[in-house]
């Protein structure tokens, strides 16, 4: 958490300034966020999901980004990596994912305490699941296929077709998970992808098929969409924030993405 020297803000500041940018009781959000961004924030995270709960109201849902990517093949991990001669073992004993207890990892505190908020449900991927808390949040994350991080079968299109808006609360576009769901629809290169799971016949490491995805760039396709498309700019506490269409930036993205990344439609 900053010094309590930065900027103070309590549950009820920071709701007065997410609903002056435009963040509407009843709608679906789906929110990329950084703590430390906000400032000395009274209550920590759990202020903050408060604040966005108190805006979003009985009728809205919060989505958040709930990853677990260290349940994956340790031959691809580089930060840190780990000696090839554990890789063997790793692989027999990777705990599976379940949905109520595997932490999120690299997401950040909030989505965290999202995953832990009374009544919240989560996806079943056990590499790139989302958390959700309101009215929608079983049919956003219910039948996310383990085939497709975040594509088509996962909670990013349910966001789409829900008429989602994303909300980066002192987040880079970097982390704006809903780029990828683009990278499915401009025919990227298929990879080997393996995990722990839970299966009726007890604790497997499978290994599935899916699509390409790399954040290469996000940064790039983030300032040019702020730069065309309609967005909305604000302070939440003394976080940049942006609030903007998740169907917007998707549809954008796919067409950056293809003009940016020629060779992996032709890679296929």
């Amino acid at each position: 958490m900053p010094s309590p020297t930065s900027l103070m803000c309590t549950r009820d500041s920071l709701a007065t300034e997410l609903r002056a940018m435009g963040l509407r009781s009843g709608e679906t959000v789906l929110v990329h966020s950084s703590l430390s961004s906000l400032g000395w924030v009274c209550g920590g995270p759990v202020a903050v999901v408060q604040a966005l709960l108190d805006v979003l109201g009985s009728d809205g849902t919060l989505v958040v980004p709930a990853q677990s990517g260290d349940n994956s093949d340790p031959a691809g991990w580089v930060n840190p990596p780990v000696p090839e001669t554990w890789w063997a073992d790793i692989r027999a004993t990777m705990p599976p994912y379940d949905a109520r207890t595997t932490p999120t990892r690299g997401v950040g505190v909030i989505p965290e305490t999202v995953r832990n908020w009374p009544g919240a449900v989560r996806s079943a991927h056990p590499q790139t699941s989302f958390a959700a808390v309101g009215p929608c949040a079983a049919a956003i994350v219910d039948g996310h296929a383990l085939d497709c991080r975040l594509g088509e079968r996962s909670p990013l299109a349910r966001l789409e077709e829900a008429g989602a808006r994303i909300l980066m609360l002192g987040a880079g576009f970097e982390s704006c998970t809903a780029f990828h769901l683009a990278e499915y629809r401009i025919a990227a290169p298929q990879v080997d992808n393996s995990f722990a799971v839970m299966t009726p016949q007890g604790r497997r490491w499978i290994t599935v098929s899916d699509t390409a995805i790399t954040e290469d760039g996000f940064g790039e396709l983030g300032a040019a969409f702020e730069k065309e498309r309609p967005l909305v700019r604000g302070k939440v506490g003394a976080a940049e924030a942006r609030l903007f269409s998740l169907a917007d930036a998707v549809t954008y993205a796919e067409a950056w993405l293809a003009q940016q990344r020629p060779h992996t439609a032709a890679s296929t």
